[in-house]
């Protein structure tokens, strides 16, 4: 995403050639997004496969006229040699019959009618089978994009699929996202391929194109996650982004902390500081190694601990932030977040929700000492 942006290309419109256009621009759409594949084999070798089933065919009839060439004649010289019995196969396979070599025996014309009539029909049919395919290859993907855009609404958007987006699309799976709620936009190829690998949908292009992310469906979008290489291409995608879908929770992540008001400004919702965030663990790990062991657990997925936000359970309702079964840090009320020590956050209200951290799910409770993870202490 931080390659430098290409120029606009202007085109000329004429009379009567809107629904042309409207075509190929269809067209085009259909061509940059990338749906997972499922276990289709690559185009290259299914035309490899099927060649060297028609050479085979055609081998096998050559062989077969080779063998009794003396039942064949040649209106030419009478005799029948091998350069003859490749001429007479590939002429007989393909249907043309020139008519030039004839069998006249009992014996070839009886292996024509048994043998190579068999092979002829086999032949077109590795030949129409082919195109055929490739018709209903073509056909099907557009079925399936098609289908996919009428079903996608309220996806999350992820832009940009280095390091930061690929652990995004991580985190949110693991956190009960389907795969099929997933779009990633990247401008490299490459990129979208590893995406449909994983399961993922992928949409080739620069993402401050507002047709690329129309293409990604961005005004369906529930959530939009940039996870660009530079911070100015996160402004421009942010500002497109928002454009596009006003209601959309918009995540942006920065490399240098004075960028971040101007990406809220542009409309993202929160801004992630990955510079600030790495000093921070890095000068915590130094001052107390203990702390940057759970601030890292914390940050990674389903190792150790992790921070979740819930609904407050009907036995939590009406009772203190430090009476609730887990470490409750925070307390979200209507558009506030209130701490766990704010007085206004207790007694918890039946509509609020509750930042905690819990042990990742699957990890079985490690003894004191012996874990990396020092045991949790309720205040």
């Amino acid at each position: 995403m931080d390659g430098p942006r290409r120029g606009r290309v202007f085109h000329v419109k004429l009379p009567g050639h809107d629904a042309i256009a409207r075509e190929a621009d269809e067209h085009l759409v259909a061509a940059r997004v990338k749906l997972p594949q499922r276990r289709i084999q690559r185009p290259l070798r299914q035309v490899l496969r099927r060649l060297a089933m028609a050479l085979a065919v055609l081998f096998l009839t050559v062989l077969i006229v080779w063998l009794d060439r003396s039942g064949y004649h040649d209106n030419a010289n009478g005799s029948v040699d091998f350069l003859d019995a490749v001429y007479y196969a590939t002429v007989t396979l393909s249907t043309t019959g020139y008519g030039d070599i004839v069998p006249y025996s009992d014996g070839a014309r009886l292996a024509n009618i048994l043998l190579v009539t068999p092979l002829r029909v086999m032949f077109l049919i590795i030949l129409v089978g082919t195109t055929l395919e490739v018709l209903t290859e073509r056909t099907r993907e557009e079925w399936r994009q098609n289908r996919w855009r009428s079903a996608l609404r309220d996806h999350t958007l992820i832009i940009g699929y280095g390091t930061k987006g690929r652990s995004a699309a991580q985190t949110l799976c693991a956190t009960g996202l389907r795969k099929e709620q997933l779009v990633v936009v990247d401008p490299s190829p490459r990129v979208i391929e590893a995406a449909n690998a994983e399961g993922l949908t992928g949409v080739i292009g620069d993402a401050t194109r507002s047709d690329v992310l129309l293409r990604a469906e961005v005004q369906r979008a529930k959530q939009v996650v940039i996870a660009t290489q530079r911070d100015d291409t996160a402004v421009l995608v942010t500002l497109t982004a928002r454009q596009l879908n006003k209601r959309a929770k918009i995540v942006t992540a920065v490399r240098e902390e004075e960028n971040a008001p101007l990406l809220r400004q542009s409309g993202a919702d929160a801004v992630i500081t990955s510079a600030s965030a790495a000093g921070r663990m890095l000068g915590m790990s130094v001052l107390s190694p203990w702390a940057g062991s759970v601030m890292d657990d914390l940050i990674q997925q389903g190792s150790g601990l992790d921070m979740v936000e819930r609904p407050i359970t009907k036995a939590e309702a009406g009772r203190g932030v430090r009476e609730t079964d887990d470490l409750v840090v925070s307390v979200v009320r209507g558009h506030r977040l209130l701490g766990y020590d704010d007085p206004a956050a207790s007694p918890l209200q039946p509509t609020d929700r509750v930042i905690s951290i819990v042990r990742a799910q699957g990890e079985p409770p490690e003894e004191p000492g012996l874990g990396r993870i020092p045991p949790v202490v309720r205040p």
